[in-house]
Parts: structure tokens; sequence; C-alpha cells
């Protein structure tokens, strides 16, 4: 064997790819209210801030939608898990959340 090929890390080897977070262009929401609507390809987040604080006689809540996110029903599946995790160890800490 040749010093070319003793020195090459064998082919079964993988990798670890670093994971960089780019925040340069993000921005921040604040959102009360969240509907979800899915169909076969895609799960569509709709959040938004309920604006009737008062809604008196009238009945109806205005809520002002200000973000969509769209989603594979993979990553929806995959958003689904981390958040009953995030939850499962916020509720353990600070008790139950009644909803």
């Amino acid at each position: 064997m040749s010093e070319t090929e003793t020195s090459r890390p064998p082919a079964s080897v993988a990798h670890e790819a670093q994971l960089q977070w780019d925040d340069t262009r993000m921005t921040t929401s604040f959102a009360n209210v969240v509907n979800i609507h899915s169909s076969r390809e895609q799960v569509d987040l709709f959040f938004g801030t309920n604006q009737s604080w008062n809604n008196g006689a009238s009945g109806t809540l205005s809520v002002s939608l200000s973000n969509r996110v769209i989603l594979s029903p993979f990553a929806a599946k995959r958003l689904a898990l981390a958040l009953n995790g995030v939850l499962r160890e916020y509720e353990s800490r600070y008790g139950a959340l009644d909803v």
C-alpha cells in the first residue's frame, strides 16, 4: 500500500456536520392564538394575536393573523414530538397546565 492509501480514513467513517444557527434575519413575533390547517402535503400553522380584550355583548373575537408557517407532515410530526418534550419538562418544573 502506498502512503496515500494508508492516510485516508475508511469509507465507513462518518463525519459529523457542525450546526450553525444564523439569526441575522430573524424577527420575533408574539402570538396568543394559533390555528392549524392540514392537507395531505402540508401542515399550515397560523399565528396571531387576540385583539378583543373586551368584546362586550357582540360576542365577536378579533384575531389579527401575523405569521403562517408551512411544514411538511414529517416536520410537523417532529415539531409535535419536540413540543411534547418541552411541555413535559415545563410541567415537571412548574406544574400542570390546564387548557
